[in-house]
């Protein structure tokens, strides 16, 4: 084989492995499945509370449910398929529709969860500290 088409298999071979990074750090998404995906999450912890964001982009408050179960506390709800989907052809699908859930073990504690807010897309929930 000669330099030039061992070069252009190379890289064919380098872009598929980056595409299947790719794919593997993308919020996972299975039709069908009870929890199709996980939202990603940021966590900050001030000295009275813990404060989650989740990323929910188009998901409507009243589809969100939020609890806290021995310790871990537990997103989950449903984002539905915009309307567009059912007359267009699709091209590209990155934010995933359907079920999602996310779990999150907290830190040792008690804690007081006031009510979530869905803000710019992302569901934000503080979670005050109780002595």
């Amino acid at each position: 084989m000669d330099l030039p088409k061992l070069r252009n298999l190379m890289w064919a071979e380098a872009l598929e492995m980056m595409e299947r990074v790719e794919r593997l750090q993308r919020p996972f998404f299975r039709p069908g499945a009870v929890a199709t995906w996980v939202p990603p999450m940021d966590v900050y912890e001030t000295p009275t509370a813990l404060v989650i964001v989740v990323a929910l982009p188009g998901v409507p408050a009243e589809r969100i449910e939020t609890r806290v179960e021995s310790g871990v506390l537990v997103v989950r709800g449903e984002r539905p398929a915009p309307a567009v989907m059912r007359q267009a052809q699709l091209h590209r699908m990155e934010i995933p529709v359907g079920r999602f859930e996310r779990r999150l073990e907290l830190p040792p504690g008690r804690y007081s969860p006031a009510r979530p807010e869905v803000r710019d897309g992302c569901l934000v929930l503080q979670l005050k500290k109780l002595p």
